[in-house]
């Protein structure tokens, strides 16, 4: 749960500075959130939900 709230959250802060910064016009950032909701109740959801826990044990495990 911890994961996929972080997940979200910087999701939406890369979103919100995208249409702050370089242009993302508003309409693009519904397209997509409308495209994110779809897409999570699809049969590839598990897939995706565990590779972006891979990705997340990954980078949790890089030493600086």
């Amino acid at each position: 749960m911890v994961l996929s709230v972080s997940g979200v959250v910087l999701l939406g802060v890369i979103a919100f500075v995208l249409f702050r910064k370089d242009g993302l016009k508003m309409s693009h950032a519904v397209v997509c959130s409308l495209f994110g909701f779809y897409l999570s109740g699809t049969a590839i959801a598990p897939s995706i939900k565990q590779g972006s826990a891979s990705l997340a044990t990954m980078l949790g495990g890089i030493q600086l």
